[in-house]
């Protein structure tokens, strides 16, 4: 079997559990799926769920599935989504005609959106009549429209970003996710598999550069020059797209067009290239070209802007401001090219020491940041209870950067994945959106958690260095087992209004996370709290507890479905901070048994502590373990080292002594915790391990 037919079996199975566990149409289900990869890939800011299939005028099909939400947020870009999801035991071959067959349901559901007589005709409250409205009401503020295609087929065409003419005069592009670009992500979080920008051939000619790199150098390093005009050109046609990921997430929080910037833009257009600290990038390779006027670069494969995505999002949001001053706009640009090889561990690197022109928090760079390291340590070691129906301790995995868990069962036997899968069921799997988006939601910020998984995941951001403290010592056990708690009820709550018969389909994401906000709220008004080792211990939440939440999943639909005057997108309602001020001030009629499960904040308290004295205790044992086993001739060597290298104080020279000197000296608990940091220290400085096996 191919590896993409693997993946095609292994998509679908995954799409069908998704649909049955959460009583959603396959459709649905599938959408929720690819809105994930899409956001987190760049191609639209967010994603809504807006399904609409039937006739026009003529008996023409018209035929959509979601949108990138609301142009206004998105620089003035309408991207409409089309899904096609179907089961086959084998991959499906599609070709062009059937495309273009189905780009045309795309172009007349927007065509017929547009037209009064269309919008009329369609209930009210559906879906599809929000998202006509939404088209009707910014079509004058729309720069671009983006039609997006995602099959589970494996398609022959090759179309991303396409250019394919204009609709009133704006112009629109054609893009197209079949299963081998979803496997391609999914699996490698490769993304840009296409994104080859070819400067002389599209974008008015090649760059001058000058190679700022050594023949030993170990990455090839050019400074280029590169006219504002053209950096436009480039991002308008492949956008967020050119931002790594990174970058992207911080752009998010912090709103695409930075004022001083654009005013140098609009006043002073030829001091730009002076005031403006330029850009860091990195390509996977590039084609140079030597010419009489020196070296130029003249296409570059999978170029990302890892610095400087304010400079260039202005840029291109102000051109037109700038008019003919545009022209004046030069910046400069340093470029790395980094292989493929390891684009995975040194662009991040890139990314994070390059930002320094806006000052970027560390939580910014969020798969690098030990606030994520160090829940995916805990999620491989902590062992979760059985749980009522289950009949062994299993672990929950977490994805701390995209393809982990594909790879590492990837590379497992048959057998092999079998133990896998017992220890990490697929249903106990979660992303750092995921863990976004149960944290944000239980803060009491529904509003954030509306908005996307990428923008609910850059407002996380912000509390990510409240959370983690001066060392991180409040991400510990009792912390996880929180976390894990708020992921059983959120997706628990998932099912639960799924099969609901108050539930009117469509706005199942916004439900979920304002009933949660709001039953968390309601505890603490109470000066109480949820009792979470409960459910961690049960790995299930309580009847009355799912009580409560129904209660306030029915009142949330009521409230996202009845939104103000003038306001006909439920959507881009429930993303108001002003629904959740109207919904947190609702006043709810629990059950009884409801407030007979909440616990006082104190007592929760004392559990933790008892969890982490636990934590604490097995941390002591396991690092006597480990410094035993390495062994008095290894701690000898790493002191030495570390006094040569001028990297030990004298008390940290002390413990390190008293290691070296085992057994007759024996160092204390807490000596050989403190020995294990020394040596992550000393190994950060170049102190390898290679002789730890001859050590022990």
């Amino acid at each position: 079997m191919s590896d993409l037919a693997e993946f095609h079996q292994t998509f679908i199975a995954d799409i069908q559990g998704d649909a049955d566990a959460l009583g959603l149409y396959t459709q649905e289900a599938f959408f929720e799926v690819i809105g994930e990869i899409l956001t987190e890939a760049g191609e639209i800011d967010q994603s809504d769920y807006a399904y609409f299939d039937g006739t026009g005028k003529n008996g023409v099909l018209l035929e959509v599935t979601g949108s990138g939400g609301d142009p206004l947020n998105a620089d003035g870009i309408l991207s409409l989504i089309l899904c096609d999801f179907e089961f086959s035991p084998e991959v499906r071959i599609t070709d062009a005609a059937f495309l273009r067959a189905r780009f045309k349901r795309l172009v007349e559901y927007l065509r017929h959106a547009r037209k009064e007589e269309f919008r009329e005709e369609l209930e009210e409250t559906s879906l599809g009549a929000g998202l006509a409205d939404l088209i009707s009401t910014r079509w004058n503020s729309i720069d671009k429209v983006k039609l997006i295609f995602v099959t589970n087929s494996d398609n022959r065409a090759k179309v991303d970003a396409m250019p394919a003419g204009a609709i009133d005069g704006k112009p629109v592009t054609y893009n197209v996710w079949d299963l081998k670009r979803l496997q391609a992500y999914v699996e490698q979080g490769k993304a840009r598999a296409d994104l080859t920008i070819d400067f002389a051939e599209h974008f008015g000619g090649g760059i001058p550069v000058l190679k700022a790199s050594g023949s030993d150098a170990a990455l090839e390093s050019y400074i280029a020059v590169i006219p504002g005009e053209q950096l436009a050109q480039i991002y308008d046609k492949w956008g967020a797209r050119l931002l790594e990921s990174n970058v992207r997430s911080f752009l998010q929080a912090r709103g695409n067009v930075n004022r001083g910037i654009r005013k140098t833009i609009v006043e002073e257009p030829h001091m730009f290239l002076a005031y403006n600290n330029g850009l860091a990038a990195t390509a996977e390779a590039v084609k140079l070209e030597q010419t009489e006027v020196g070296l130029i670069i003249t296409r570059a494969d999978n170029l990302q802007i890892v610095n400087g995505g304010q400079t260039t999002a202005s840029i291109h949001a102000a051109r037109k401001m700038a008019g003919e001053g545009i022209r004046d706009i030069f910046v400069q640009m340093k470029l790395n090219v980094v292989p493929p090889i390891l684009s995975d561990t040194v662009v991040p690197r890139i990314s994070e020491f390059a930002n320094s022109q806006n000052k970027v928090n560390a939580a910014d760079f969020f798969a690098n940041h030990p606030f994520h390291v160090k829940i995916e340590e805990l999620s491989r070691k902590i062992l979760a209870p059985p749980g009522a129906e289950g009949y062994r301790e299993t672990k929950w995995f977490y994805e701390r950067a995209r393809g982990q868990y594909a790879d590492q069962r990837g590379k497992l036997s048959v057998s092999e994945r079998k133990k896998w899968d017992a220890e990490f069921p697929r249903k106990q799997f979660f992303t750092k959106t995921d863990l976004a988006k149960f944290e944000n939601s239980w803060a009491g910020k529904p509003e954030d958690v509306s908005k996307g998984a990428q923008k609910n995941f850059a407002a996380f951001a912000k509390t990510i260095e409240k959370t983690w403290g001066r060392n991180g010592d409040r991400i510990n056990e009792a912390w996880f087992r929180h976390l894990i708690s708020k992921a059983i009820i959120f997706r628990k709550v998932e099912k639960l209004v799924s099969a609901q018969e108050w539930y009117e389909g469509g706005y199942r994401a916004n439900i979920v996370t304002y009933a949660i906000a709001k039953v968390a709220h309601d505890a603490r008004e109470q000066d109480k709290v949820i009792d979470l080792g409960r459910v961690w211990r049960s790995q299930d939440m309580p009847a009355a507890l799912e009580s409560a939440l129904l209660v306030a999943g029915a009142e949330a639909q009521q409230l996202i479905t009845n939104p103000p005057e003038g306001v006909r997108n439920m959507s881009e309602w429930a993303k108001k901070q002003a629904c959740w001020e109207q919904f947190r001030k609702r006043e709810l009629s629990y059950p009884d048994e409801f407030f007979q499960i909440l616990v006082d904040p104190e007592e929760e308290k004392i559990e933790e502590r008892e969890i982490t004295d636990d934590e604490n205790l097995t941390k002591g044992v396991e690092a006597q373990t480990r410094v035993f086993e390495l062994g008095a001739p290894f701690w000898s060597e790493a002191k030495v080292w570390g006094r040569a290298n001028k990297l030990l104080s004298p008390s940290e020279f002390g413990v390190l002594d008293v290691c070296s000197k085992m057994p007759s000296r024996l160092p204390t608990e807490k000596q050989t915790v403190f020995a294990l940091e020394l040596l992550r220290k000393l190994e950060e400085h170049g102190f390898s391990k290679i002789d730890e096996t001859s050590a022990s």
